[in-house]
């Protein structure tokens, strides 16, 4: 168990590779397969329930350009998993390298405070706070299409544009009054 590195290994050429972590994988695999379709660049996406991710592996293991979070907020097991794995990430990770994705937003049965929670620990962090649908494949090719975009930018694709940049631009802030009672 050692922690994930950013910059330990050398980039592939016109390659981006992107760790999805889920403790519940029910998002995890059709958010895989429409990455991989993209054709202007080579995606590699590898899956995890949890890290650290095993050793025997780390020798082939490419560098990992982004580090994705699924957070399912009717799961308290799944906030509690994504939390959990964040002290195996070097802090290098943590400068463009880390975004967090959230599903089943919209859920009635989703308790508020978990969604502040996780908007509260995206902003600590200082990393991007996606929404994404995850029941319809409009939803699936709209979350695809927002990290593609932070995907290129973070391996280094785009020219002029540093993962730093883009994460200071997307990154999640809190309002003054989130700690306040809410009056609903």
């Amino acid at each position: 168990m050692s922690l994930l590195k950013p910059f330990s290994k050398l980039p592939g050429l016109n390659t981006a590779n992107i760790l999805l972590v889920e403790s519940e994988e029910q998002f995890q695999q059709s958010l895989a397969d429409a990455l991989v379709e993209e054709t202007s660049v080579t995606v590699n996406v590898r899956l995890a329930k949890s890290l650290p991710l095993p050793m025997e592996n780390d020798e082939s293991r490419p560098r990992i350009d982004l580090v994705v979070f699924i957070i399912n907020l009717t799961s308290e097991l799944s906030f509690q998993s994504a939390e959990a794995s964040l002290k195996y990430l070097d802090p290098g990770y943590f400068l463009g390298k880390v975004c967090f994705m959230v599903t089943n937003a919209r859920n009635a049965s989703s308790p508020a405070e978990r969604l502040d929670a996780v908007r509260k620990l995206a902003s600590s962090l200082h990393c991007p706070l996606l929404f994404a649908e995850d029941q319809t494949p409009d939803g699936v090719a709209s979350a695809t299409e927002r990290l593609l975009t932070i995907l290129k930018v973070a391996a280094g694709l785009v020219p002029i544009a540093t993962a730093l940049y883009v994460s200071n631009l997307t990154r999640c802030t809190l309002p003054l009054d989130i700690d306040l009672p809410s009056f609903d």
